[in-house]
């Protein structure tokens, strides 16, 4: 599950609010000795050791073809709606894993319902009893991040095995990452690109991101810039936004694929809208050199300002800050407070 939007909108306000106090304050508009843009973009810092994921809960299967009442509440957001109809089902079948494995969701996301670790870890654990293996997934994200439960990495593991036995997608990546942040032996790399492999195979964006990265890297399988950017660049179709900001980065420098400076400043565009500062970096070094897009210095700026506050420096576009004229600097200034507003 996303954060709730109200922790969305802290962050954007926060770095708004820094991005606005920059450009009144001059700070940045001392003179900066910096390169230009140069040929290539810089690669996006990743992740060596990708983290545990949670997922959305899916939609369940029903027999016979019945409506979910509980489920269709749950997705328009009528969660007490979603409650009421899941313990219904239960009473109905005090075997129905999907129904309890939704009031666990409920629980654990405070839906509805205050937020209790504990009761949704309880909930999962008698779904996952009736084999439903969300629940059985579920229950292992808890215990690896002792969330309801005491931390059980061993357990946790032993969940998501079970999980991917019945092949879901974000416990054979969560075993994937386990395989690489093992604690007690080296990190097995090659095992974890099987899982990745598996796990994207299903459609899971975060494992074709992380089996592109060692395709990129050279880690656990053979390095291949080609294989590189199949799967990062199926990724970022499904809207990964790291996965977006490598593949723009590897389109712009015709890494593994051919160059394409226009789909490359495209996807960052994508990506810096929501608020990925790494993609707001290279968006603006290429509005404030025209490459891919036109030359626009009051949008490279207000990208620039955007993700200097999120902590990605760059004495180069501190440098083309400094040059804005009084008038530029409002420009500047009204963008910020039409994004802010957004």
């Amino acid at each position: 599950m996303t954060d709730g939007s109200g922790n969305r909108v802290l962050r954007l306000c926060a770095g708004f609010a820094s991005a606005w106090a920059v450009l009144q304050g001059g700070e940045f508009f001392a003179h900066a000795q910096a390169a230009p843009p140069g040929e290539q973009l810089a690669e996006a810092a990743t992740q060596s050791n990708p983290p545990p994921r949670t997922d959305p809960l899916p939609v369940p299967t029903r027999l016979g073809g019945a409506p979910d009442l509980a489920f269709a509440a749950y997705q328009r957001g009528y969660y007490a709606t979603a409650m009421r109809e899941a313990m219904k089902r239960i009473e109905a079948d005090p075997g129905d894993g999907p129904a309890m494995t939704l009031i666990g969701e409920l629980y654990s996301q405070g839906l509805g319902v205050r937020r209790d670790a504990a009761e949704a870890a309880r909930w999962y654990k008698l779904a996952a009893e009736r084999s439903d293996r969300q629940a059985i997934f579920a229950l292992g994200i808890a215990k690896l991040k002792g969330e309801g439960v005491p931390p059980d990495r061993a357990g946790a593991a032993g969940l998501f095995q079970q999980a991917a036995a019945q092949d879901h997608p974000g416990a054979l990546y969560n075993l994937g990452v386990l395989a690489i942040e093992n604690d007690s032996a080296a990190a097995d790399f090659p095992k974890a690109a099987r899982l990745f492999r598996q796990s994207a195979e299903l459609g899971y964006s975060d494992a074709a991101y992380a089996l592109g990265l060692l395709y990129r890297n050279g880690t656990g399988v053979e390095k291949s810039d080609e294989q590189a950017a199949q799967w990062i660049g199926r990724a970022a179709k499904d809207d990964n936004v790291p996965a977006e900001v490598e593949y723009a980065i590897m389109l712009f420098n015709g890494i593994g694929v051919e160059k394409d400076e226009t789909a490359a400043a495209k996807l960052l565009l994508k990506a810096a809208v929501r608020n990925n500062p790494v993609a707001q970096n290279r968006a603006a070094r290429l509005l404030a050199a025209g490459r891919g897009v036109p030359k626009d210095m009051v949008e490279a700026m207000k990208w620039h300002l955007l993700a200097r506050a999120a902590g990605v420096t760059d004495t180069w576009l501190d440098g083309e800050l400094a040059k804005l004229s009084a008038q530029e600097r409002s420009a500047v200034e009204a963008s910020l407070h039409r994004y802010g507003g957004n």
